[in-house]
């Protein structure tokens, strides 16, 4: 590297030369920061350059323009199955090659309606020869997703030893930004997927869970026709569903009943636009593994229930907990004969103590919330056969916005308080369960 504390080069016997103004200094200075700079693109040395990270220097060159051609070319083998171009845009090294293989098989299963790479020019930053950068993927599944879906994580991209001008991408990964950014992987981005498709329904398996694939799927579209004929309102009567063998995704989300995966079979789970953006893209379930081992009406019952909030998306938001789930209990049973809709013990026991008021939001997936779920759906099936089925989707409407309260929703549409709904709840279980 250059260094301008050298002395000038002169020849024998000639005499010194004078010493550079300082103004020429500062000149020659930053020449050469702009040079070092550009080696860190154009593949050149840079023995002397800082080992940390750097902000991407305003004089370089057209860095977020080289990663947006390299995440284009990207994209457009993706979605063009091109496996060849797909490999010409990545870094050398055989564990990160192979992993992006998978990457790229798990895509090619998906019906990928929109698929584009985004960066964003202000979060580039120079380490070494490479340039890390935050990149927006927008995914859309096709006839799934109402919109398409971003999620944001952060790339490395280095220079491609036979074209200097290019960049390729060299990593897809990094843990620690990922943590600080609640970065969320889904299911194509952790490992080997299986994708199987029925009518309205998109399974998405691994090699230990798809042997329950026929049998899942044929109890997802049966669930689906079921719940469109109970619940009143337009939807797409499509859904996506994860069922895995590891229950490392369903321990990624967010808000499970009671806080752990263990302790709960499936659960229905809204997907956002991007994370600034609260538009619904979709509902989708992801299933606890020990479900696939299981058959028959009581895993019929569970999907069903999954499937209503489905069916009921963004319009439960702001309803009562007791309600919401309370709606989602009493559709799963419709299709069941009356001595088959079992009830959990510690509900019955909450009935034959006596009941005052429903179930509190705070506490609804609490330790008591086995006799929550039970009374919530009993409250529902109160009010259903006093009154009728329609009474709770009037309900729900009304109370969604959060305008005005639960309580005040209940007298001013039937002249019933919540107090009242609970007691007499819990005197139809005692004569319905003994």
């Amino acid at each position: 590297m250059p260094n301008d504390r050298a002395e000038p080069s002169r020849t024998p016997g000639a005499a010194p030369a004078a010493p550079l103004p300082v103004l020429s200094r500062a000149v020659l200075a930053l020449v050469l920061a702009s040079l070092v700079s550009s080696c860190a693109l154009l593949g050149g040395d840079d023995d002397e350059a800082d080992a940390r990270p750097a902000p991407a220097s305003a004089g370089a060159p057209d860095v977020a323009g080289a990663v947006t051609r390299t995440l284009d070319r990207r994209a457009s083998a993706v979605l063009a199955g091109d496996r060849a171009r797909f490999r010409a845009g990545l870094a050398r090294g055989p564990r990160f090659r192979a992993a992006q293989d998978t990457y790229l098989a798990n895509l090619a299963q998906l019906p990928l309606a929109d698929l584009r790479y985004r960066v964003d020019p202000a979060s580039l930053v120079r380490d070494g020869d490479a340039y890390w950068a935050v990149v927006e993927v927008h995914l859309q599944l096709e006839g799934y997703d109402a919109v398409p879906v971003v999620s944001r994580d952060r790339y490395l991209f280095r220079p491609d030893p036979r074209r200097p001008t290019r960049l390729r991408l060299a990593s897809v990964t990094d843990a620690g930004w990922e943590a600080a950014h609640g970065v969320r992987e889904q299911p194509w981005d952790r490992g080997r997927i299986v994708v199987r498709a029925g009518t309205g329904v998109l399974g998405i398996f691994d090699e230990g869970s798809q042997p329950a694939a026929a049998a899942l799927l044929g109890s997802v579209e049966r669930g689906i026709a079921a719940v469109a004929a109970r619940v009143p309102y337009p939807w797409s009567r499509s859904v996506v569903v994860y069922a895995l063998s590891d229950p490392g995704f369903l321990r990624s989300l967010p808000d499970l009943p009671g806080g752990d995966a263990d302790g709960v079979d499936g659960v229905a789970f809204p997907v956002l636009a991007s994370p600034g953006d609260p538009t619904l893209a979709a509902t989708r379930l992801a299933l606890h593994p020990r479900l696939l081992d299981r058959s028959g009406a009581a895993r019929d019952r569970l999907l069903r229930h999954e499937l209503t909030h489905v069916a009921l998306g963004a319009r439960d938001d702001g309803a009562p907990v007791w309600l919401s789930e309370g709606i989602a209990e009493y559709v799963s049973v419709q299709p069941m004969p009356p001595e088959e809709r079992w009830l959990a013990g510690p509900a019955i026991d909450a009935a034959r103590a006596g009941v005052t008021r429903l179930p509190a939001d705070e506490s609804f997936n609490g330790p008591g919330s086995a006799a929550n779920y039970g009374l919530s759906w009993w409250a529902c099936e109160y009010l259903a056969r006093t009154f009728d089925a329609s009474v709770l989707f009037g309900l729900l409407d009304a109370t969604a916005a959060r305008q005005t309260a639960p309580g005040e929703v209940l007298e001013g549409l039937l002249g019933i308080t919540e107090g009242q709904v609970a007691r007499r709840t819990a005197r139809l279980i005692r004569t319905t369960y003994g």
